[in-house]
């Protein structure tokens, strides 16, 4: 199983991106949490502004689409976007990810 990072400005767009990735079955969850306080440089200024982090789970099968989606879909230039392998997952939720996160069969 993978899980990735994301941030965005409004909850609106979290909640947006979230809803189409999973009904896209892009992954088996999103995770939305926030506000959370950022701090960062942009364009040699320290920026801090408030944002929502996503949090999605899904199958490593899933991570090219998943990605291109972000990256297209994304209300960011330069959009966060940190992928990190679970090592330790339970069977029975690894299976629920696989079985929501992947196409239906034809």
């Amino acid at each position: 199983m993978l899980i990735a990072w994301t941030t965005v400005a409004a909850r609106s767009d979290a909640e947006r991106m979230a809803a189409e990735i999973i009904g896209l079955r892009l992954a088996a969850c999103v995770q939305i949490e926030g506000p959370v306080t950022s701090l960062y440089r942009w364009a040699e200024q320290v920026q801090q502004t408030e944002e929502f982090r996503l949090c999605l789970k899904f199958a490593p099968e899933q991570a090219t689409a998943l990605s291109a989606w972000v990256q297209e879909h994304h209300p960011y230039d330069t959009p966060e976007w940190i992928v990190v392998r679970a090592t330790d997952v339970g069977e029975k939720y690894l299976s629920w990810v696989r079985s929501t996160s992947s196409n239906p069969p034809l």
